[in-house]
């Protein structure tokens, strides 16, 4: 009997399998903490015998080279990938035998990227699995847009003829099983549920039931921002990622944090935004460990700066080290641990800022106070509909626009609050005044705040 395990990728949205039969087994686009991967392997008492990327990844930076060396399986990469290591080229057609009984089948399905390839897997001849990469998704698309401008609609015509190829070769029962799109920014958008078929995507996808032009205008205009650390991950992966370090960073004291804040460097603390905002060390920034720390942290840190991680426990600072790790920012300058009083020198006071909801916000609207609305959320998100007057600034463009915001004391929101902790914690360390609107947005309407669509 065969069986496939998923294996979360919590915080960047993505899956990764381990899939075969009694004895060996095979891992598709595995993450760069490996031991996670050895350690499901070992539990169903395999050996693993092949690991398989479905394409040079944008999003994170794969385990697969260091997996494939530390277990001697085979490294199948497509063909068509430009990379700097040995590995064993997978073209279209190509069969592995992955278990007694248990098969492997390459399919070229270009469209996420050029060389992208799926892999199908039968028992006895019978399709029980396809890896569909960034290619078919639950109920969309990997995007066609990472990897070359002038590509985009070449490749979005491909997606489509590739979804129709996994379509047509695969039988309806068959599980799809997609490495993307469970909150990947590699997704033209976000899976609605968790588990596909081929048959469900026949009837849902846009990619199956629309023709080509209406597929391709359709996606193209859907197509939202692209995280700024996207530009580092398919050189690092294809080149060859290093081994990760997951050892503790070394401890940092009150000293050494203002040492690393005075020379511009990101302390970054882990807590909720409860606790930020009750008291933090001034000119530190908040990503919620809990949050998608790597996608933001990474999406708005300048390439290469050193980072401090500050957290209530050391297993905190681990499971942030090891999340960082997988988009390539490799190793802490230092953490710290514990009660934030011990972060600061002798003398000195934490700082912190409000926090408010939505009605409070209409509540000082409505005394004629003047305040700055600020409305952090990505272009695709204002346009659904924008608080009357608000300024607008993406996150991912705040640290680098804050002269841009207008004088006064800045409210700042976005659809939930997690992105607003971010951008409050930055223009908190800017020197502004802040109040974070810790709220969904779908509560401004009630609260009878005025929007705008478009």
């Amino acid at each position: 009997m065969f069986f496939v395990d998923t294996l979360e990728v919590e915080g960047l949205g993505n899956r990764s399998y381990l899939a075969g039969g009694p004895r060996t087994a095979v891992v598709i686009d595995p993450p760069r903490d490996i031991d996670q991967v050895i350690a499901a392997a070992a539990r169903r008492g395999v050996r693993i015998a092949f690991v398989a990327e479905t394409h040079v990844h944008n999003d994170y930076v794969t385990g697969g080279l260091e997996l494939a060396r530390t277990t001697g399986a085979q490294y199948l990469v497509p063909a068509g990938a430009d990379v700097s290591f040995a590995r064993t080229p997978v073209a279209d057609g190509d069969t592995m035998t992955v278990d007694e009984g248990l098969t492997l089948r390459a399919i070229a399905t270009p469209g996420h990227t050029p060389h992208h390839t799926s892999y199908a897997l039968a028992e006895d001849g019978h399709g029980v699995a396809a890896f569909t990469g960034g290619s078919l998704l639950i109920g969309t698309v990997g995007r066609p847009d990472l990897v070359e401008p002038r590509l985009t609609e070449q490749l979005a015509r491909a997606q489509h003829a590739s979804a129709h190829r996994l379509a047509d070769e695969l039988d309806d029962e068959v599980p799809v099983l997609p490495t993307h799109g469970f909150g990947s920014f590699c997704s033209s958008s976000q899976a609605e549920g968790d588990a596909t078929t081929i048959g469900q995507e026949r009837r849902t996808n846009d990619a199956l039931t629309l023709d080509v032009d209406t597929f391709v205008a359709k996606l193209l205009v859907g197509l939202d921002d692209v995280p700024a650390y996207y530009t580092h991950m398919a050189p690092a992966n294809a080149a060859g990622p290093a081994p990760v370090d997951l050892t503790p960073p070394q401890r940092a004291n009150a000293e050494e944090i203002a040492s690393r804040l005075a020379a511009g460097e990101w302390v970054v603390d882990l807590r909720s935004r409860v606790a930020f905002a009750e008291g933090h060390v001034a000119g530190s920034f908040n990503f919620e460990g809990e949050g998608k720390l790597a996608t933001y942290l990474a999406w708005l840190i300048p390439w290469g700066k050193p980072v401090t991680l500050l957290a209530e426990t050391p297993e905190r600072i681990a499971d942030a080290q090891r999340e960082l790790a997988r988009v390539g920012i490799d190793r802490p300058a230092a953490a710290a641990t514990g009660d934030p009083t011990g972060w600061v020198r002798a003398g000195q006071q934490l700082a912190s800022f409000p926090r408010a909801r939505f009605a409070d916000l209409a509540a000082v609207r409505e005394r004629g106070e003047a305040v700055v609305v600020l409305d952090v959320r990505r272009d695709s998100e204002r346009a659904g509909g924008h608080l009357d007057g608000s300024v607008h600034i993406p996150v991912h463009e705040l640290h680098g626009r804050i002269g841009e915001v207008p004088e006064g004391t800045v409210w700042v929101h976005c659809a939930g609050g997690m992105r607003a902790a971010i951008a409050a914690s930055l223009l908190d360390a800017a020197g502004r005044d802040v109040v974070a609107v810790d709220d969904s947005f779908d509560a401004a309407a009630d609260a009878g705040l005025s929007s705008t669509s478009g």
